[in-house]
């Protein structure tokens, strides 16, 4: 049979041709189909305009990406929950009703003004080069270019400005401040008195019996978990450049193409004297500005040195005239654009001719300069070839991360394969089905974890398929040993099994006696109790959690009221209220109003995104959703 397959081996691959293609091709095409119907299918729409299932897929994977690189450890279980899809949806919800806002109420941001943001703001300073220029290599490694990034800052820039107005001017009256405030800090007066277990724990003394009775009856909590030794290996950026080899000339050019970001910012001080001239001035009025500003520059090339007096007196910028025209140091961006261009130009000590801007006429003399000093090749040598490493070893990491995968797979009796071929590093670990406390990266995956114990894997000491456990990271394992769950006898966990026996009991004994010494408080109005305590909210006087909100839960209309409160296995308490005091002055002023009025402006931005959803329509169609957030839905949605 095998040596006629081998005679005719043409006619066998045509004749699997034949039957193995066309089914391919259907169900293939059919998968294909489905996958794209899916991905078109409407989730919602905000103002007539559609959100595609693709989309917010799209969007989530986005944010999963983001979770992972700020907290590597997290688990990705958490990250695509149907909880954290929803949460996604009306994320993305939310910045489509603002953009839209933003547009027709014509807040994104020009041009000009965008690039002065930029410049200027100091959330921007980890993608802004020296020079103010975007620096293209850093949105080049997060897959965006200079333009995407420019689109997606002015709808960022433009929505913000839409709660702004909102949230910037919420009023918190005093008397409404000080009455939610007052409440929320109010204070009682309260005896209490605790019955402490372990002030009971010498009064028990289990026998050999009791121990071996509560150990049957408590079997579950004394079982050793499952657990493996493990090798493992781990391909990521940092792996890949390793093995990556960056020629000198390579690093020079880097440097040469990159001068801006190993040269600081230079700033420039300069002084002014405005003569104010309006832009929607008559001609007649911005003409006499500007004569008047000429017979100022006249004689300040007559007196350079009497710069600061003439400013002092004739300036109209009231915000450096006082100052002799001092306007401190600034870099580009800051200024309007004719003002800086000027500013930049001169040197230092020079007084400039007259400048033109929206404000009126300017006359400019330079006072100081800094920065602009340029750090040599070979102080930044190391950092570029890290840079540049990295840079190649993203290009590296797909075709890096399929031959991982593959190796992994085709041959999975060891890991050294994979580690001879990629170059990497053999690692070794303990492990149970859930992370060990102190576990990061990969080894805190619940994903890598399941897969470690994975029947296969388990049974046959295979090694794990590829598991991403990372943005741009890919780990697998294999058991080098395996412990399963157990049962422990008794003699092996006496001590904890006889820790755990005394402390039921003497908080069963501690309970016991605070209900007996409650029944007495209430009969007997209290006697004997502790001296009187004032807590509340800010200062709990180091009372248990329970036992402050028993306190400050009690009806003001029946006190003095004794309540019995039980402290789970710290005990018990009886907690007397006696009276209700009003919050201290200083918790209903100063910061806690600002605190207050916040916290109003907050709920008054998202009443008036609320109000913006139902002007803008915003639908979300429920039965897509829940069909989308079903179990494995998100797994078939991916193609």
């Amino acid at each position: 049979m095998f040596d006629f397959v081998r005679s005719h081996s043409r006619l066998m691959l045509g004749l699997m041709v034949l039957l193995i293609f066309p089914s391919f091709v259907f169900f293939g095409v059919q998968g294909y189909t489905r996958y794209m119907e899916d991905s078109a299918r409407t989730v919602a729409s905000v103002d007539g305009r559609d959100i595609s299932r693709g989309e917010w897929d799209q969007a989530h994977q986005r944010a999963m990406q983001n979770a992972r690189q700020q907290m590597p450890t997290i688990d990705p279980k958490l990250l695509d929950s149907p909880e954290a899809r929803r949460g996604t949806l009306d994320s993305l919800l939310r910045e489509r009703v603002l953009l839209v806002a933003a547009t027709e109420l014509a807040l994104l941001p020009g041009d000009e003004r965008l690039a002065r943001l930029f410049r200027s703001d100091p959330q921007f300073a980890g993608v802004r080069n020296p020079d103010g220029s975007v620096n293209r290599d850093l949105l080049a490694a997060q897959g965006m270019s200079s333009e995407a990034f420019a689109q997606r800052l002015r709808a960022d820039l433009g929505s913000r400005q839409v709660l702004a107005g909102v949230g910037s001017t919420a009023f918190a009256p005093q008397a409404a401040a000080s009455a939610a405030l007052g409440a929320f800090f109010q204070r009682r007066e309260v005896q209490v008195q605790r019955f402490d277990s372990a002030a009971y724990a010498a009064k028990v003394n289990p026998s050999d019996e009791d121990l071996a009775a509560f150990h049957k009856k408590h079997e579950a909590r004394y079982r050793a978990p499952e657990q493996a030794s493990i090798e493992w290996v781990l391909l990521d950026l940092d792996s890949i450049a390793r093995g990556v080899s960056v020629k000198d000339d390579d690093l020079r050019k880097y440097y040469d193409e990159n001068l801006a970001r190993y040269t600081s910012a230079q700033e420039r001080r300069a002084s002014h004297i405005l003569i104010k001239a309006e832009k929607d001035a008559s001609a007649a009025d911005r003409a006499k500005a500007k004569e008047r500003a000429q017979q100022l520059l006249d004689e300040l090339r007559k007196t350079p040195k009497a710069f600061a007096d003439l400013a002092r007196k004739h300036s109209q910028d009231p915000g450096s005239a006082e100052r002799g025209g001092d306007l401190d140091f600034f870099g580009r961006g800051a200024m309007t654009k004719s003002f800086e261009d000027a500013a930049f130009a001169m040197k230092e000590g020079e007084i400039s001719n007259l400048v033109e801007t929206e404000f009126g006429f300017h006359i400019l003399q330079l006072t100081g300069i800094k920065g602009g000093e340029r750090k040599s090749f070979e102080s930044v040598r190391a950092e570029i070839e890290q840079q540049l490493r990295r840079t190649l070893a993203q290009k590296d990491y797909a075709a890096a991360a399929e031959q991982f995968t593959n190796t992994v797979y085709e041959q999975p009796d060891s890991l050294q394969p994979v580690i001879d071929k990629l170059k990497l590093e053999k690692r070794t670990a303990t492990v149970q089905r859930t992370a060990l406390p102190g576990a990061t990266g990969a080894l805190a995956s619940t994903k890598f974890l399941e897969a470690i114990f994975g029947n296969e894997v388990v049974r046959n000491k295979r090694n794990t398929d590829a598991v991403e456990v990372g943005a741009n990271q890919l780990a697998a394992a294999r058991i080098v040993q395996h412990q399963p769950a157990r049962a422990q006898p008794l003699d092996e966990v006496k001590a904890r099994v006889r820790e755990q026996w005394v402390a039921e009991q003497a908080t069963a004994l501690a309970r016991k006696e605070g209900e007996a010494r409650l029944a007495e408080v209430q009969k007997n109005a209290g006697e004997g109790l502790p001296a009187a305590i004032t807590v509340s909210r800010e200062q709990p006087a180091g009372l248990p959690r329970q036992v402050l909100e028993a306190a400050l839960k009690a009806d003001p209309s029946k006190l003095p009221l004794a309540v019995g409160v039980p402290l789970d296995e710290q005990g018990y308490a009886v907690v007397r209220v006696l009276k209700v005091l009003a919050a201290d002055a200083r918790s209903v002023a100063g910061d806690r109003i600002e605190q207050y009025a916040r916290a109003l402006a907050e709920a008054e931005a998202e009443a008036y995104l609320e109000a913006l959803k139902k002007r803008f329509k915003v639908k979300v169609q429920d039965d897509v959703v829940k069909s989308a957030l079903a179990p494995g839905a998100a797994a078939s949605a991916a193609p």
